[in-house]
């Protein structure tokens, strides 16, 4: 598994954001069976700057706390059967063989001001937003509510994996 982590923001994390992020991303390929090592980009900016992504690719002239773009256009939840076609080798990075999923884009600032909001720590609401963005990378939505209760599940299991708790603490 190889992730890119780049950290364009000024927030300091009081927690080790580098392993926190390698265990969640892990902790959501195990849990979703991905049969692939796998490529993830993880950015992390502040809120003018995920506002600027969010206008330039969405559309949406606001701050938001997490963006995912993937690259494999699953027709299903984690439906890795796609990755079998002839044409899938555009998924896979040419030099390393991964599966190169996506770009993850946290705002550590709008993931501060959700954490107080939230009343849990930092490290939590951080650990959920790339849980949140690893399944959105693996063909998961959001859109009606079914599909929301089958992804908040999910996202919430992931955490339960890791015993990463809605409790205060630990900033």
């Amino acid at each position: 598994m190889t992730i890119q982590i780049n950290d364009e923001q000024s927030i300091p994390l009081p927690f080790d954001h580098e392993s926190l992020s390698r265990e969640v991303i892990a902790a959501a390929l195990d849990q979703e069976k991905c049969p692939f090592e796998a490529e993830i980009s993880l950015t992390l900016v502040d809120n003018e700057s995920i506002r600027r992504i969010n206008r330039e690719f969405r559309s949406i002239d606001s701050a938001t706390d997490v963006l995912s773009f993937p690259l494999v256009p699953f027709p299903s939840p984690a439906g890795y059967e796609i990755l079998e076609r002839e044409d899938a080798d555009d998924c896979f990075n040419p030099e390393t063989g991964e599966l190169m999923l996506g770009d993850i884009v946290i705002s550590v600032e709008r993931a501060k001001e959700q954490a107080l909001e939230y009343g849990h720590s930092l490290r939590r609401e951080f650990a959920f937003l790339i849980a949140h963005s690893m399944l959105h990378l693996l063909g998961y939505d959001h859109m009606s509510p079914e599909e929301a209760s089958v992804m908040e599940t999910r996202q919430e299991q992931i955490l339960l994996n890791l015993n990463i708790t809605r409790e205060a603490g630990n900033s």
